[in-house]
């Protein structure tokens, strides 16, 4: 499958790989612009590789995504989290609105900390929740390090709503606030996700310019330094797993480095991306076992069974390498470098059938199940750290 991409690449053709393969024997998702796809049918007719088709026209979803996001954005605007229209996907302004409404609402809980500036200056917002106490164990958790991946920061936005909702009701919940703080990131990388909002729904990396090269943009998460430039990212400024000039390279990344090591209390380090649906520990650029392997993979195990319990939705689980494929520089093998035992990153829906569009309708349920999941891996960082 790799020899058949790079064929694909070197005919010169601009592919967008939505899914890399994990070995010969699963599919990869390729995202094909019109004005090639005559020549990559061809290539994989006349080099007889089975395919099919996911989508047919992603402009006509892009389309229909759209109008039934501005068609949903011209209702009232929201006075309250309350009123916050979960069922549709918003852009960066209205999440940071939504922030410092939750804020003003829970000044009790909930703070906001800004831990630095995107390229672009746009701030690196966190919402820290916690009932009090100086420098409690703390729980990191990002959505959106990959612009895209929308359905991450819709997921994020429901997260933060459902602590305020659930603390003092649900005693899981509130026993985990009463011991530890939870620190999270709902917009990663804003100023990518602001183009993919205005520009290029498709755009997965930063927006800082590249010297020498007419492409724009860093992978954040192969920018951080945990097998940094080795094989699983790319060193080529116009690939989507461009790693950029060095690790830590990118303020939406180095912020990020900065707060947890200057916290120096991080119990769990959490990172969603979509999709695929899996749930997955270190590592992703060895193929090395971490060494809680064997903790980590059964406590995935835990995680995924609760978050099938809701709906039936299916994940799989394992380290980065095994379960997806090779990546270096990423968020999680950094944070479990640094001794946060607890490093996950999660794929949420789907598994192609809309990948990145993932319709409206199910950012409710994603967040809903992928909640049980994350309230397994926080409830298990309470009673198994100190």
């Amino acid at each position: 499958t790799m020899k058949v991409l790079l064929v694909l690449v070197a005919l010169s053709v601009a592919l967008d790989v939505w899914m890399e393969p994990i070995d010969l024997s699963t599919p990869v998702d390729i995202r094909v612009p019109f004005t090639s796809l005559q020549t990559v049918k061809a290539f994989l007719e006349t080099e007889d590789i089975p395919y099919s088709v996911m989508i047919m026209d992603l402009q006509v979803m892009l389309d229909e995504e759209k109008e039934q996001r501005l068609s949903a954005a011209r209702a009232t605007e929201p006075r309250t989290t309350d009123d916050y229209n979960y069922t549709n996907y918003h852009n960066g302004d209205e999440i940071y609105s939504f922030q410092d409404m939750l804020v003003a609402e829970n000044p009790k809980l909930v703070s906001k900390i800004v831990i630095g500036q995107s390229y672009e200056g746009r701030p690196l917002n966190v919402l820290k929740f916690s009932t009090g106490g100086t420098n409690r164990r703390g729980i990191w958790i990002n959505t959106g390090i990959h612009s895209r991946e929308w359905i991450t920061q819709a997921s994020g936005t429901w997260f933060a709503k459902k602590i305020v909702t659930d603390y003092g009701h649900d005693a899981t919940l509130t026993a985990i606030l009463d011991n530890m703080d939870i620190f999270l990131e709902i917009v990663t990388n804003p100023d990518g996700y602001n183009y993919s909002h205005k520009t290029n729904r498709m755009w997965r990396k930063t927006r800082k310019p590249n010297p020498g090269s007419s492409c724009v943009g860093t992978d954040p998460n192969r920018n951080w330094d945990a097998g940094f430039g080795t094989a699983g990212s790319s060193g080529n400024p116009c690939d989507q797993t461009y790693r950029g000039p060095k690790a830590h390279s990118e303020s939406e990344v180095k912020s990020i480095v900065d707060f947890v090591k200057s916290h120096g209390n991080l119990k769990a380090f959490i990172d969603i991306h979509s999709y695929s649906q899996r749930l997955m520990y270190p590592y992703g650029y060895t193929a090395t076992p971490c060494n809680d392997q064997r903790e980590l993979h059964d406590l995935a195990r835990k995680a995924i069974t609760g978050l099938a319990s809701l709906y039936g939705t299916s994940f799989r689980y394992g380290s980065v390498m095994t379960t997806i494929y090779r990546a270096s520089g990423i968020s999680i093998d950094w944070s479990y470098n640094q001794g946060i035992k607890y490093s996950y990153t999660f794929e949420l829906r789907d598994t192609g059938r809309y990948g990145f569009i993932l319709p409206a309708n199910q950012i409710i349920p994603t967040a809903k199940e992928a909640w049980l999941a994350l309230m397994a891996i926080m409830e298990h960082t309470k009673d198994n750290t100190n």
